[in-house]
């Protein structure tokens, strides 16, 4: 069976935990990737006009998100939502469900990490319904291992496991306008 194609108008991107503290924590290479791809995420959101939710795991003792991912969400038109929790699970928090009653259907989640807090958070969205998109070069965990396990649950629990730039291009759809035009000079 061929994925569902997500439709602009029915979806919308989450970030989870991309915070000061947990991020010195991981790789430097991969998690300078994986920042590189929430931008895109975040500002291809500010041009197709979707909806944007960050979450942020107990800030006290995790920090705030990332400072340079705040800039690239404060263009985001309807404004970005900040989700803070303790379940690791953005599922669980009753602001989240707020963002649910938007109408979307199909989230696309990267952050952090991948076998813990995305794993439980695309857990929660497949059992309550909704189609989720996995962009893999946009989910970091601390320990190789762990990512490819967390890759490999969701891909079982029926997320559609991809890239960044293929399911942005899937929602651009063609070449030409204002939005291939965005998504081109972001992916050079």
């Amino acid at each position: 069976m061929e994925p569902l194609r997500p439709e602009r108008q029915d979806t919308a991107i989450v970030i989870v935990d991309a915070q000061e503290r947990l991020a010195a924590a991981m790789p430097k290479q991969i998690l300078d990737q994986a920042l590189r791809r929430w931008i895109t995420l975040i500002e291809m959101a500010a041009a197709l006009k979707l909806p944007v939710a960050i979450s942020e795991q107990y800030p006290k003792g995790l920090g705030s998100t990332l400072p340079v991912l705040k800039e690239a969400a404060a263009k985001v038109m309807p404004p970005t939502r900040y989700l803070e929790k303790i379940d690791f699970s953005c599922c669980e928090s009753p602001l989240f469900e707020q963002f649910l009653g938007n109408g979307r259907r199909t989230f696309i989640i990267g952050g952090m990490e991948t076998h813990i807090c995305v794993y439980q958070t695309v857990r929660g969205l497949i059992a309550r319904g909704y189609n989720v998109q996995v962009p893999l070069d946009a989910c970091v965990s601390r320990r190789k291992l762990d990512w490819q396990m967390g890759s490999s649950l969701m891909g079982r629990l029926g997320a559609v496991m991809t890239t960044t730039e293929t399911v942005l291009f899937d929602l651009v759809r063609r070449a030409g306008g204002e939005e291939f035009r965005a998504l081109s000079k972001l992916v050079k």
